[in-house]
């Protein structure tokens, strides 16, 4: 039976994955309220690739499955800027069932670091109740993680098609194997137990923008996370 929880959400220009750290910088308010309430009840808040041809509310919506993101410590806010430094870590995917949406619409021209941006949302808040939440929620559904595991030879092929990709992208400069076996050994890539976490961690080495990895989050069987993965990592 699938596990279903009520949380916050984040939307990003990013892909989190399982077992990835993630530190956050938090300067606006809605978010700020966020995860003031995620360290006064302990929750956790999903963290989705947001889109922007999507809103809810007026603001870019999430795409539809995400990595819930636990707080591991919360640092002083800074005094010259406000800002809220958190470092988070990824760890169940999810699965959006209902969008909840904030208490307030952003306003036309909303600018998140402009003092008067912040006002005008402080302002909008008060006015409908500040007990009442200003980020996105959402009802959403655990994914079972893919337990199968990844053979050597899978992550060989895997390798050498990032190893070609890359090489192509440098021309016209020649990149050496040894450059690029001492860039996958600066990002602990080097292995011959390859797991999950090391196939998310080459994906994301290998990706032009975050879009390219949300099908990669997206996989639910071994079969289908390789071959996405092979389709990101092939030269185009």
């Amino acid at each position: 039976m699938s596990i279903t929880k009520t949380i916050p959400i984040f939307p990003l220009d990013l892909v989190l994955f399982p077992n990835q750290e993630l530190p956050l910088k938090i300067f606006e308010p809605r978010y700020k309220q966020m995860i003031d309430d995620c360290i006064l009840s302990e929750k956790e808040f999903g963290v989705c690739l947001s889109s922007p041809q999507m809103t809810v509310a007026n603001w870019e919506a999430p795409y539809g499955i995400g990595t819930i993101a636990k707080i591991i410590d919360c640092k002083d806010v800074d005094s010259t800027s406000g800002h809220l430094h958190i470092n988070t870590k990824g760890h169940n995917r999810f699965r959006i069932i209902r969008i909840i949406p904030p208490c307030l619409n952003q306003p036309t021209d909303y600018d998140p670091f402009s003092i008067k941006g912040i006002e005008e949302i402080d302002k909008l808040h008060q006015d409908v109740g500040v007990q009442e939440k200003m980020y996105i929620q959402a009802d959403v559904e655990l994914i079972n993680e893919i337990e199968e595991p990844i053979s050597i030879d899978e992550w060989t092929h895997l390798i050498e098609l990032w190893k070609e990709k890359i090489s192509f992208q440098a021309k016209p400069q020649n990149i050496s194997s040894y450059e690029l076996d001492n860039l996958l050994e600066t990002y602990y890539l080097n292995t011959e137990t390859p797991t999950l976490d090391y196939v998310y961690s080459l994906c994301a080495l290998g990706a032009s923008s975050p879009k390219d990895l949300q099908l990669i989050l997206e996989s639910t069987s071994k079969e289908q996370l390789l071959e996405n993965c092979k389709n990101l990592l092939r030269i185009q």
